[in-house]
């Protein structure tokens, strides 16, 4: 309820409410829609900001990254400074992310601004918004609000690629970016409808756990984008990652049995729904996060499809999840949860894995759509019971920890997938281009380093259109051969990008198949978590 709701009558209240509702909805459908318009983007950004693919992917990943390293501090903040205000600050730092994505001149501008700002924005928005629709509405209403908001997020991920693709191809990428502004300024033009909701916990700060939390998930992901740049220190950033989530964990356990405030509770891990349940999220995570990156690059860069023509080729993926995703939530019924999750990753691995045959004979994009609408079932069973599987065990009082536990995990996993995947994807461009160069029987051996070379450091963004206008003085056969060169190793560097979501997927399989065997709802233990 809002502010004075006890004074006004019940028609207004029921008003306010609902515009309250329709605000929280449209914060969600922002959150979700701005990587989406990234990923039918990239070829556009590059262009206009004369930059590279793997500059661009490790902007969306690090935006991910940010956004799950800071998730439970930002739970943590908004219980410090009030759900209301991190709310609002999280609304600020989304749209300074998406005002400099509509100003910026370089890279360098995304990843400060839109990356890490935007990243840390979104932490402090999803756990406060959970908390305020918890607070704002009660029985019913609030059932009401959070299926709104889950929808909310469900359309955003269907129409994101159509629209952003749309929007880029006839007016411009940064015009998609203004609009989040706009819709921003909507949002916080009703911020009065909103009521805070009082932390009653206790207020100490585990300073520690934030550091280890951040340390652990950033360094593992920074690894990889480090790795992809051919950068230094790669297995040292990715021990530092493993050892600080393995201190993590210690680190809480230590301080629960000293009875200190502690970062997240370790008992809500003595669950083992709990832990099957953000295990199968973070897999979930990866493979849609590796999907949605290797994709977008190879219809732009291979195909050379303009934004519009690559949300439309990934229409089928999007709009199948969605369809799936309601369709499942309204017929469930009394089926198990854990059995749809099977079934979920089963559908998911089988459809990214029939992309493999498939990608070296496509020509165009619909050829990819029978696998992407099995894929994109599999992904709407998976969204329709994930979260609510995970979090049956636990109690009212700490749901919105566990939530916040689950979405980090689920972050975590996307900026992984998108990391790794990409960086796989183009790592194998590299070692391709130089093996297939070397070995070639046409260029001359003096030129095979050199072309190889060339290749290499243009992988990103030279299709064989470009190249055919830079080969213009070049022997017909020389030509032919790069040209062959380069189509050829495109495929192949997808089809071996595209083994990170299917191994997640046989991995999420393997772990519902360890669902299936323990009852799906027991009953919370007193702590809020039922043992193992």
């Amino acid at each position: 309820m809002t502010e004075g709701s006890t004074t006004g009558s019940a028609e207004p209240l029921a008003g306010s409410q609902r515009l309250l509702a329709i605000l929280l909805a449209m914060a969600m459908f922002v959150l979700v829609v701005d990587t989406s318009l990234m990923n039918v983007s990239i070829s556009s950004v590059v262009r206009d900001l004369d930059t590279t693919v793997s500059g661009v992917q490790a902007a969306i990943a690090l935006e991910a990254l940010v956004s799950a390293a800071f998730i439970l501090i930002g739970s943590k903040v908004g219980d410090l400074i009030g759900r209301k205000r991190a709310y609002v600050l999280g609304l600020l730092g989304y749209a300074v992310g998406a005002s400099a994505m509509t100003l910026a001149q370089s890279l360098t501008a995304i990843i400060i601004f839109w990356a890490v700002l935007g990243g840390i924005g979104a932490s402090l928005l999803l756990p406060a918004m959970q908390s305020l629709i918890h607070g704002n509405f009660e029985g019913d209403a609030q059932k009401k609000v959070y299926a709104l908001v889950g929808a909310a997020a469900a359309i955003a991920a269907a129409v994101g690629p159509l629209l952003g693709g749309f929007i880029t191809t006839f007016l411009s990428w940064r015009i998609a970016f203004l609009l989040e502004v706009v819709i921003i300024a909507i949002v916080l033009s009703g911020i009065k409808l909103v009521r805070d909701v009082p932390y009653t916990g206790s207020r100490g700060v585990d300073t520690v756990g934030a550091a280890l939390s951040v340390l652990g998930m950033g360094g593992i992901v920074l690894g990889i984008l480090v790795w992809q740049e051919g950068g230094e220190a790669v297995a040292a950033l990715l021990v530092i990652g493993a050892a600080a989530l393995a201190g993590l964990a210690y680190w809480l356990v230590r301080r629960k049995r000293r009875g200190e405030p502690t970062l997240l509770d370790p008992d809500l891990f003595r669950s083992k729904i709990f832990r099957l349940g953000i295990t199968g999220q973070m897999l979930q995570q990866i493979a849609l996060g590796g999907t949605m990156i290797a994709l977008p690059i190879y219809l732009q860069m291979v195909l050379e499809y303009n934004a519009m023509q690559a949300g439309l080729s990934l229409a089928p993926l999007s709009l199948s999840m969605f369809a799936v995703a309601v369709l499942a939530g309204k017929k469930a019924g009394d089926r198990r949860p854990s059995g749809i999750i099977r079934w979920g990753f089963l559908l998911l691995t089988i459809g990214i894995a029939a992309l493999i045959p498939i990608v070296p004979r496509a020509e165009f994009g619909w050829a990819l759509v029978v696998p992407l609408i099995v894929a994109g079932s599999g992904l709407g069973l998976l969204v329709s019971q994930l979260n609510d599987y995970t979090l049956a065990p636990i109690s009212d009082e700490r749901v919105s920890e566990a939530a916040g536990t689950n979405s980090a995990a689920g972050s975590f996993g996307l900026s992984f997938g998108l990391a790794f995947a990409g960086a796989i994807l183009l790592a194998t461009l590299s070692i391709t281009f130089t093996t297939m160069a070397q070995s070639s029987t046409v260029l001359p051996q003096a030129e095979q380093q050199q072309v190889a070379q060339v290749l290499e450091d243009d992988a990103e963004v030279m299709s064989n259109t470009q190249l055919e206008g830079l080969l213009v003085d070049q022997p017909q056969a020389i030509q032919d051969e790069i040209i062959r060169i380069n189509t050829d190793a495109r495929p192949l560097a997808l089809q071996i990008a595209l083994l990170v979501p299917i191994l997640a997927g046989l991995l999420g399989l393997l772990n519902s198949f360890r669902m299936i065997r323990i009852p799906d709802t027991p009953s919370p233990a007193s702590n809020g978590a039922s043992p193992t």
